[in-house]
């Protein structure tokens, strides 16, 4: 009896825990695809391939040139590392959703220690994709 009590609450606790899991992996897939164009300077396309709600707050043309100003001093990418990847369903100002927050210690040519943090988001069409990024 105590053996069935203790697989079957191991049971609830994997069940709950994969979706968890497999939100997370789609939602850092989603982040490293979309870096590959910002690490590559394509800045337009990371605007095309973002979510609706970071298009709705942001122009092409304005993140292209914000997001130049940022990186390019920056200089190329020496290195990433997956610090965390938080799920998370609410955000300062951001409408309730179904967000991870992730964070990466990251290396530029220029800046050797930086923590960037991009925040992919599920989208209206039920893909993930990216609806925040801060380097400091």
């Amino acid at each position: 009896m105590k053996r069935s009590i203790v697989l079957l609450a191991l049971l609830v606790v994997f069940t709950t825990l994969a979706p968890a899991q497999d939100k997370t992996q789609a939602a850092e897939q989603a982040a490293q695809a979309w870096l590959r164009f910002v690490d590559s300077g394509d800045y337009s396309q990371s605007w095309v391939e973002a979510s609706s709600l970071f298009k709705a707050a942001v122009t092409e043309q304005d993140w292209v040139r914000k997001v130049s100003a940022v990186r390019q001093p920056l200089g190329a990418l020496i290195s990433r590392k997956l610090k965390s990847a938080t799920p998370a369903t609410q955000l300062p100002g951001a409408p309730d959703g179904h967000y991870v927050v992730i964070q990466y210690e990251t290396s530029f040519a220029n800046k050797k220690s930086a923590i960037e943090t991009v925040t992919p988001m599920l989208d209206k069409d039920g893909q993930w994709r990216v609806s925040g990024y801060l380097i400091k």
